[in-house]
């Protein structure tokens, strides 16, 4: 294998450990959100959902773009031998994470109730961003050493911490929303359910703290024990102390790479906000179970193959960065390749497997889950292919330096968005469809936006054949196939059982099929993680000549 695989097969190993944990991590979200939400309720999980939109604005502001800054500039730094420069990012981002952690800590817990009442319209959201709170401050900390570890090239301790965080927040969920609920159920005796709701939402974000500080606490052991490696470096550097960056002038670094990936990633969580104020005046009145669908169900599977996509992000910000500061260009292009086209490779049959096998998965994963869910999913599923698009696209011009141009482009869409989903809504009055389709040209405008300024900074243009349209054609043969086996097999079985065999059937042909069209091909597959095992296999199965 030349230089060039090992180096794409080291990035993409590195992307698809994180992305594996992150789908881990969302499976085991959709399995403890099914007794959560048999526990409380559609309505109470539209509350948990209203209270997670706050929480993730305020937490984007504080600290969410931490782990992005850290990893692009202590790579940046490594790449070039100088690892005082980086240790002292990490001093800076721990004291920012510190400020702005405990600052939007207070505003969640003494603004909650503007916050439920006045702008999301759903005062019962007040006891879980006010649960919610602390956990900002956690996340802080917690993400300023995941993007250290990942500066420093492996993914691993962010995978195994997010696996940790997301059993603990289950276990605990689950039984703080069952407990929480019952409390509340004897408050509403006289006939309300304002306070199952309420106090059931917010036992479901206990877990949510307590899973964030197990995982900085592993994240802690694991940074001691990292200070063997981090000395052995430190003895490598030959930089005179005259010639270090100043504490002033990292802490203004960190600043000025937080400021535009913190614009762009609030724009993305705005469009939840901004959907949901413009959806609750469209109805005018109780709207919590139809959105509780729509951010509980339908969003929720739709993050679950888009987690490869944000794993696939982080891995290619520390790598294009380190590129960059060599002056490698050459080397940044051909990782902008590989990353949008084996990120298309999954994305791509997600959607369509997620379209054909809608209805059967939203019955198997959520009990009861009814017509309109189904049909969200089936309508919806192609947010996978430009949410993905998008999400690595701005982790592309991140990563090349070019920090301002995501937000810009997200600006942008996002404005058309609101008056696409507007018409959708008082035009041709589609409901909770109109969101879904409007969030669909939302991605996809990010996606075309990303695009164009990605070919304009790299000189970057993408294999659209190979990349998109073959894929397509491949999945859209799997999901034929998929949506037979699953017509046939269903008459004599259940759905879960039906279900399952679609599923695997649909993966094994899809890889199948890649091969044969010759799609991927032996040198590609060689690249991709465990390639080499992949190539052994394929050509003892004659798939590859």
């Amino acid at each position: 294998m030349n230089t060039n695989t090992k180096k794409n097969n080291n990035f993409l190993v590195q992307g698809s450990i994180l992305a594996i944990a992150g789908i881990v991590v969302r499976i085991i979200g959709l399995l403890y959100r099914i007794p959560m939400t048999n526990i409380i309720g559609e309505d109470g999980i539209g509350v948990y959902s209203t209270a997670y939109t706050i929480y993730n604005i305020l937490l984007l502001i504080s600290s969410y773009s931490l782990p992005v800054a850290v990893s692009r500039l202590v790579a940046a730094r490594r790449s070039i031998g100088e690892y005082k420069n980086a240790g002292r990012v990490l001093t800076c981002a721990l004291l920012f994470a510190t400020i702005s952690g405990t600052t939007m800590c207070a505003v969640a817990y003494f603004g909650a109730g503007y916050f439920a009442r006045s702008i999301m319209g759903m005062p019962e959201a007040e006891y879980a961003i006010k649960t919610l709170a602390p956990t900002i401050l956690i996340m802080a900390f917690l993400g300023t050493l995941r993007g250290y570890f990942q500066g420093h090239g492996t993914m691993i301790p962010t995978a195994v911490s997010q696996v940790i965080e997301q059993i603990v927040n289950a276990v605990v969920s689950v039984g703080a929303a069952w407990i929480l609920f019952n409390k509340g159920m004897e408050l509403d005796a006289g006939g309300s359910n304002y306070y199952q709701s309420a106090f059931g939402a917010a036992g479901g974000t206990i877990g949510t703290g307590m899973g964030a500080l197990s995982a900085f606490i592993f994240c802690v052991i694991l940074f001691f024990f990292f200070q063997k490696v981090t000395k052995q470096q430190l003895r490598q550097d030959t930089m005179r102390d005259a010639d270090l960056e100043t504490y002033p002038d990292v802490m203004k670094l960190i600043i000025f790479t937080i400021v535009p990936v913190l614009i762009s990633t609030t724009v993305y969580q705005l469009s939840l906000i901004v959907d949901q104020s413009i959806f609750a005046k469209y109805v005018g009145s109780d709207y919590k179970a139809v959105w509780g669908i729509y951010s509980g169900k339908y969003n929720l599977l739709i993050n679950v193959p888009v987690a490869f996509a944000s794993a696939l992000a982080s891995s290619i910000i520390p790598t294009l960065s380190g590129a960059m500061a060599r002056g490698d260009r050459e080397d940044a292009r051909k990782k902008t390749a590989e990353a949008i086209r084996f990120n298309m490779l999954i994305a791509i049959p997600c959607a369509v497997g997620l379209g054909v096998l809608a209805r059967p998965l939203m019955r198997l994963l959520f009990s009861g889950a009814n017509i309109e869910a189904g049909r969200m999913m089936m309508l919806g599923s192609a947010a996978v292919v430009f949410y993905s698009l998008s999400t690595i696209t701005n982790s592309i011009l991140q990563g090349t330096g070019n920090i301002w141009m995501p937000v810009r482009n997200a600006v942008l869409s996002l404005g058309i968005h609101i008056g696409i989903l507007a018409v959708l809504l008082w035009v041709f009055d589609l409901g909770i469809l109109g969101v879904v389709f409007a969030n669909i040209a939302f991605a996809l405008l990010m996606s075309i936006f990303n695009n164009i300024s990605v070919r304009r900074v790299t000189g970057h243009r993408q294999e659209y054949l190979k990349t998109f349209i073959m894929p397509l054609f491949c999945a859209s043969l799997m999901g034929l196939a998929a949506r037979l086996l699953y017509n046939v097999v269903s008459r004599f079985t259940g759905n879960a059982v039906s279900s399952a065999l679609s599923v695997v059937l649909a993966v094994i042909l899809y890889a199948v099929l890649l091969l044969l069209t010759r799609t991927v091909n032996e040198e590609e597959l060689k690249g991709f993680p465990k390639g080499a095992v992949l190539a052994r296999l394929a050509r003892k199965l004659h798939l590859i000549g």
